[in-house]
């Protein structure tokens, strides 16, 4: 099992006294990621929204150990963002890692309703993505040292199934723009920073939907970020997390089958069409 020194070892950024900035801190995912970062002795400052759980969360990672702070932030706002960063630079120095996690999945219905709604949700998955890299990539860029930004996406976002599509929308533009932002990052002359796509499977978080205990086919956040610490050492760019239904070849034949509606010229979502129902099973036994 590879050890937290090793980690670091393999990836500069995570080094002990690093500054982690970690958005969607104050629950599931974003808090195991802040933990597992204060254990590694890193400086640690959580964005969430503000309230009585994002200063639990900062209690609980401060119980760790190392320098930790809590800044209340609605990621879907620029101007909030900016001063998230300035704040982070104020308090602790540079940044090396940017995990921009912050997420919602309140469904706002069909394509044609609640647009509102559907801004808000996009606002927060997408623009919040967006914001990140915007507020720290050019200071993180300026000081020539290794950095990651880990962007976290959804596989929903890749086969995009029925349910909540704007949550699959603002996916599948998380993927995207995190794809492009790791090829400028590669071609920006210098640059010793690398851009990542988590893409959890099943997890208990605080999006899962009518859970009161962790149900037993996801995994927790803890699993998710040991998973993600293991594929970054080997430098993945796709970090696809399994859980405790769904391995990897399943993943990937769901992916292949969904690129296949354009190859194969079927229908949108043929996955979850009636004419196709057979035709997709057999692909998956097969």
């Amino acid at each position: 099992m590879t050890t937290d020194a090793e980690f670091q070892s393999a990836l500069p950024a995570l080094a002990s006294g690093n500054v982690a900035v970690i958005t969607g801190a104050a629950s599931g995912i974003g808090l195991a990621a802040a933990k597992r970062f204060a254990a590694m002795g890193m400086k640690i400052v959580l964005a969430d929204i503000g309230g009585a759980r994002l200063d639990e969360a900062s209690r609980a990672v401060a119980a760790i150990g190392g320098d930790v702070l809590a800044v209340a932030t609605d990621v879907s706002a620029a101007d909030e963002v900016d001063r998230l960063a300035e704040t982070a630079q104020g308090a602790f120095g540079d940044v090396s890692l940017l995990m921009n996690n912050a997420g919602v999945g309140n469904n706002p219905g069909k394509p044609w309703e609640n647009r509102d709604a559907w801004k808000r949700l996009l606002a927060i998955n997408f623009w919040g993505v967006v914001h990140g890299v915007e507020a720290f990539a050019p200071a993180m860029l300026a000081t020539g040292k290794p950095g990651l930004i880990i962007n976290t996406g959804s596989k929903q976002g890749i086969t995009t199934p029925p349910g909540n599509l704007a949550y699959n929308v603002s996916k599948a533009g998380v993927k995207t723009f995190t794809e492009g932002l790791a090829h400028a990052l590669r071609n920006e002359p210098g640059a010793g920073i690398s851009a990542h796509l988590l893409i959890p499977g099943f997890t208990y978080t605080g999006l899962t939907e009518g859970a009161t205990e962790k149900p037993a086919g996801a995994w927790t956040g803890e699993q998710v970020i040991d998973f993600m610490l293991a594929s970054l050492k080997r430098g993945d760019f796709y970090i696809l997390c399994p859980d405790n239904e769904v391995a990897r070849p399943t993943d990937e034949k769901r992916m292949a089958w969904a690129i296949g509606d354009i190859i194969e010229n079927r229908p949108a979502l043929s996955r979850w069409h009636p004419d196709h129902k057979d035709a997709f099973a057999t692909f998956m036994n097969g």
